[in-house]
């Protein structure tokens, strides 16, 4: 009986690490695709929300246009630049 108990063990284990093997293989094969999925929905779900975000501000910031604008520049004068 004791036998038993220890061949049923051993199998266990055998079958439990051969799962974790075969597991960790699948995932390290996947690894690849699965980032760049994950990656190219967060550039999706960024750009989505600063399109979103940023005309608004920029709205908010920018100040009006003028007018009338001023006398022209003479060319004569030289930039000390």
């Amino acid at each position: 009986m004791q036998q038993k108990v220890f061949n049923l063990f051993g199998t266990l284990g055998f079958v439990m690490s051969a799962t974790m093997v075969v597991g960790s293989l699948l995932l390290y094969t996947r690894i690849p695709s699965l980032t760049k999925y994950y990656m190219s929905e967060l550039k999706l779900e960024l750009t989505k929300m600063v399109t979103d975000v940023v005309p608004g501000q920029i709205d908010d910031v920018m100040p009006e246009l003028p007018a009338e604008t001023g006398l022209p520049v003479p060319s004569s004068i030289k930039s000390p630049f």
